[in-house]
């Protein structure tokens, strides 16, 4: 006996009667397939009396399935939950939801671009121009938006800047793609004729880019590439009160704490650091337990246990030589008492993060327990300083010239909190990009020169391929021209009169260093301007924009929740 279908999942319908029915008394039927279908739930039902040519239609529309005497019938499972679109109609609503997130994008792409305003649930607020923040923190219900965000977020991990540019180059290849799907080219061979593009573009970057030379003694160079990366940036223009201008590099760590006493001296100099994840206290045993006291001699038999306690602590601290402690747990009155009074400075609530940096900087180590304490696994440094800032008497502690040099910290001031945030970004990029140029000392121009050099090389090889993939190379030219234009048009220029003066200026002098004077020097050459950017960031713009491409012109069925 076959098992009965449960009429929540699936809903069955005999489309012919047997020849004998006798034969085949009433079995419930089983099914052999669900298929969705294209069709509502109600289809089903009105279809029982029909035949001929609509009855024909209706099968031809739906997914038949045959049970094992040959005897048709069609389920739709959930059909009435679900709405789908198929063929163009789902690659142009694909498309459609790409472009709008680059359009987002597109106005704050360059030195000029604008800012946007975030407000989260919580009421935070972000002012920011940095791409992979703007999608990291806008709401986006979309499968395909979530495909940019990712985009964007792949090229902050892997280069650390050209957030917003990938996201724009991405919409752009959409834009030209639906114009090809307009005209009857399958997106198959949109997606082949994109690849063919981007390598073509890829290979001309690295003819163009040029080597750029800087050295441990000459790091100026450098100096110039992070502040191009920081030009486009909040920093460059906004500095709320004078206070940004406090922003210093300190040679060591920054502790946002103070000494735990406020007489304990506020500079130490050659400080020999104890780094303790011990606390201050006398020891307590694990399991449950209660202390009866019931007369004064056990009261000061106990206090004088307690103090013999804290005095063994301090003195195994002097005995190796400490001359300040950092600890991660806090103490009581009477061990910071005693603390000064033996003149052994300490900071206690120490995080744990900040310990570890701390030992690394300095050379100790962190030590759990007080009998562990040797001189070897004291940290040193040349000098640690209090500093108070402003009115509020905000306090933090520097460790300055420490045992291993390289650690350095960049401390951030600023006007407010938002600031402060968009300026650590900013810095990040920067850094990133430095990073990018001492793994690969490759450049290429900026100002969408590299782009608009890039659209000429590929727009010339097009003729090239015979097939239909010339089409999607000539839109893959097109479509590197977007950020030109987006550049031209957020400094003000007329875009399509500045691009085009542009492109015939590089053409006519063969120099692919001409770009947009984004900042009205007077001059469109990027070499003389010193804008520049690395060419690995470069060439992940194209080849992410690319795959992110080619993956949305897949997708030709999209089936998904009715929103109810």
């Amino acid at each position: 006996m076959w098992p009965p279908i449960r009429g929540s999942e699936c809903r069955v319908e005999e489309r012919r009667k047997p020849s004998n029915p006798r034969t085949h008394p009433a079995l419930p039927i089983p099914p052999r397939a669900a298929t969705p279908s294209s069709e509502p739930a109600g289809s089903s039902s009105e279809s029982s009396g029909r035949a001929g040519a609509g009855d024909r239609a209706e099968a031809s529309a739906m997914a038949l399935a045959f049970d094992e005497f040959g005897r048709p019938f069609i389920i739709l499972r959930e059909q009435e939950k679900k709405s789908r679109l198929q063929g163009l109609d789902a690659q142009k609503a694909n498309i459609a939801a790409g472009k709008a997130v680059a359009r987002i994008l597109r106005t704050s792409l360059g030195p000029k671009g604008m800012d946007k305003m975030l407000q989260s649930p919580d009421g935070d607020v972000t002012i920011t121009n940095d791409g992979a923040t703007i999608l990291e923190q806008m709401d986006v219900d979309n499968q395909i938006a979530k495909l940019m965000v990712e985009l964007s977020r792949s090229q902050d991990y892997e280069i650390g800047d050209g957030t917003t540019g990938v996201v724009v180059m991405a919409g752009a290849l959409l834009e030209q793609a639906e114009k090809l799907l307009e005209r009857g080219i399958h997106p198959i061979r949109i997606a082949e004729g994109y690849e063919l593009a981007s390598r073509i573009a890829f290979d001309h970057l690295e003819h163009i880019s040029q080597k750029f030379e800087f050295s441990d003694t000459n790091i100026e160079p450098l100096v110039q590439t992070c502040m191009t990366t920081l030009s486009s940036k909040i920093v460059n223009r906004c500095k709320v009160g004078g206070k940004l201008e406090d922003t210093e590099l300190v040679y060591g760590i920054i502790v946002d704490k103070d000494m735990s006493h406020p007489q304990m001296p506020k500079r130490i100099e050659d400080a020999k650091i104890a780094i303790l994840t011990c606390p201050f206290e006398p020891p307590k045993p694990k399991t449950k337990h209660k202390v009866d006291i019931d007369t004064v001699e056990k009261f000061q038999m106990l206090r004088e246990q307690e103090q013999k306690y804290f005095d063994e602590m301090v003195q195994k601290c002097k005995n190796v030589g400490a001359t300040l402690v950092i600890c991660q747990w806090g103490f009581d009155d009477e061990a910071n008492h005693l603390l000064m009074h033996r003149n052994l400075p300490a900071v206690r609530w120490v995080g744990g993060v900040e310990l570890e940096l701390i030992a690394i900087a300095t050379g100790g180590r962190i030590v759990p327990r007080f009998q562990e304490l040797s001189p070897e696994k004291l940290g040193k440094a040349g000098i640690v300083r209090e500093k108070s800032f402003g009115t509020t008497k905000d306090r933090m502690l520097y460790i300055e010239q420490c045992a291993n040099s390289r650690a350095v910290t960049i401390f951030i001031r600023g006007g407010n909190k938002m600031m402060i945030e968009e300026t650590k970004r900013s810095l990040h990029d920067a850094l990133c990009v430095a990073r990018n140029l001492i793994r690969n000392k490759s450049i290429v121009y900026g100002g969408g020169s590299a782009e608009i050099s890039c659209s000429v090389a590929v727009e010339a090889a097009a003729d090239r391929y015979p097939g239909v993939e010339q089409y999607a190379i000539r839109s893959f030219a097109d479509a590197l021209d977007a950020i030109p234009l987006a550049l031209a048009e957020n400094s003000g220029l007329s875009p399509i009169d500045t691009l085009t003066a542009v492109k015939s200026q590089q053409v006519k002098e063969s120099n692919p260093h001409c770009g947009i004077d984004c900042n009205d020097v007077g001059t469109n050459d990027m070499k003389e301007q010193d804008v520049f950017e690395s060419l690995i960031g470069k060439q992940q713009q194209i080849l992410l924009a690319t795959q992110v491409v080619k993956m949305i012109l897949k997708i030709d069925d999209v089936i998904s929740p009715s929103d109810f």
